[in-house]
Order: structure tokens, then sequence, then C-alpha cells
């Protein structure tokens, strides 16, 4: 009696990697915790790998390589994946993990949380970075990061903490209009309890993380992660030592910071300072 095999659908260049180190591990005779063990990761890592759902480090897919003998396969296939996503190459691997986490706690020192980030916010903030965009290309980018908070509205998906440097509401972008509308989705999102806010005022002085952009990640099956970015760069980290100094700056920044109510009435105090400036 024959059976059929049901077709699979396409898959992602993640999912072909998954699927690729499920079978080679599995023709090894390794388990997801035996193989975890060798590679130095949790097997709920290795798991997240073979389901597609989280790129590996490159140094993850050389151990890969050297415990199941496959000669530069995984280090090959990693860095294939560098060029499937719609993120910037230094970004990619945090997009991958935000809808994950359990836990997004964002210190932003001059700009909106990318996932906090309203269209037309957005569009200024991208079209400054690289001028000579040509319009799809500038809406399609536009169009990817809007996406990213699709997470905010199950809630069922990451608690997301934002204490924003006073410089974020202070500095105009896109406009007094644009200015006025992320400030009021902000605070929306903070009254409606889906998004706790703080603001660190300038009065507060110097702070832990005043010097640049910081995002802590937390998940329930793997260790905690941060993330600092700069210019055209970013680092994603997860050695557990340095994961413990950024959480404890986030910590000062977070005692620095205004009380959330109070820190939601600064934000609305300033949008309608814009909107004001915007009728005149």
């Amino acid at each position: 009696m024959s059976h059929s095999v049901e077709p699979q659908g396409p898959q992602s260049p993640k999912q072909f990697f998954g699927e690729e180190l499920r079978r080679r591990r599995e023709a090894a005779g390794l388990t997801q915790c035996a193989l975890g063990e060798q590679v130095v990761c949790s097997p709920s890592l290795i798991a997240h790998f073979e389901a597609g759902r989280r790129k590996p480090r490159l140094e993850d897919a050389q151990r890969l390589d050297a415990v199941l003998g496959t000669d530069g396969f995984f280090v090959r296939l990693r860095r294939a994946l560098d060029g499937t996503s719609q993120f910037a190459d230094h970004f990619a691997p945090v997009a991958d993990l935000e809808p994950l986490a359990t836990a997004i706690e964002a210190y932003a020192a001059t700009l909106v949380p990318g996932i906090l980030q309203t269209e037309a916010y957005a569009r200024a903030v991208l079209r400054a970075g690289q001028p000579n965009y040509t319009a799809e290309e500038l809406d399609r980018r536009v169009v990817n990061r809007l996406e990213r908070a699709h997470i905010l509205k199950d809630p069922d998906s990451p608690m997301v903490w934002a204490i924003l440097n006073e410089n974020v509401i202070r500095a105009v972008v896109g406009g007094p209009a644009a200015m006025a509308e992320q400030l009021r989705h902000i605070v929306a999102l903070g009254r409606s309890g889906r998004v706790l806010v703080q603001v660190v005022p300038h009065s507060a002085g110097a702070h832990a993380t005043m010097g640049g952009m910081l995002t802590l990640m937390g998940f329930a099956d793997a260790p905690d992660v941060a993330y600092t970015e700069g210019v055209y760069s970013g680092e994603l980290i997860d050695d557990p030592v340095r994961v413990a100094r950024c959480r404890r700056s986030y910590d000062l920044a977070r005692a620095a910071a205004l009380a959330p109510d109070a820190s939601l009435d600064l934000l609305e105090s300033a949008a309608e300072e814009y909107e004001s400036d915007h009728r005149s």
C-alpha cells in the first residue's frame, strides 16, 4: 500500500537551515539535548534553530560544523542568511528575536524605539538616514518598520517597557504635526497599559545610559540578551556578564526617570505644544 506524501509549502531560508540541522542531527544519532551540550546551546535554542524561529550566530554555526562533521556547511548556510532579511544586517537578529521575547525593555537616547514609531515619524527618520532612496524603497522600509509593531496588538506578546530620554520628545522629527501624532501614539499605548513608558528629563543630569541606545530582551526558555546600536552598526550581546552590566545601566536609568503617570503627562504636554505650533 502506497503512502502519499503531503507536499511542503515554500520554506524561508531560516526554515531551510533548521530542516538541514534537524536532518543532520538525527543522522548523527543526537538528541537536541545532546547536540546542545556539545555546541554550548540550550536544547530549547536548538529547537528554535530547527523550527526556523531563530537565526544562529556565526559561532554557533562553526560549532555545529565541528560537532556534526559537516565541513563548513552550516557556516556557509549561515552567511547566506545575512542577505535574506528585510532589515539591516546588524539589526536582523533583533527583529527575529522580538516576537519570541517575553519582555522588551528599551532605552532611547535620541529616537523613538522602532516598535513605537508612527508612519510619518518612521518615514522622516528613514529619509534622513538615506536621502537618495527611491520612493518605492522608502515605502518598503517604512512598511517593514511598522510591521514590527504588530507584536503590540497581541495581549500575549512581550511586555514592553520604554524609557525615553527627553531628547527624544524635543527633537522635531518630521515636523510639529508628525511629532504630535507620534507622542499621542505613545501616550495612548501607555494609558492603555500595553506599554510602560518613562521619560528621563533633562533635569536628571548625567545617568548611566545617556550615551546611547540599549534594548534588553528576556525569554521564557533562553538567556536574556542585550542590543546596543550606533550609526549603521549594532551589537547583539549574549555574554551573561555583559548582559548583567547592561541590565544594571538600564535599572539606573529607570531610577533617574519620572514616574509613568508623570512621564505620560509630560508627553501629552509636549504633544499639545507641537499641535499649537502646527496650527500657528
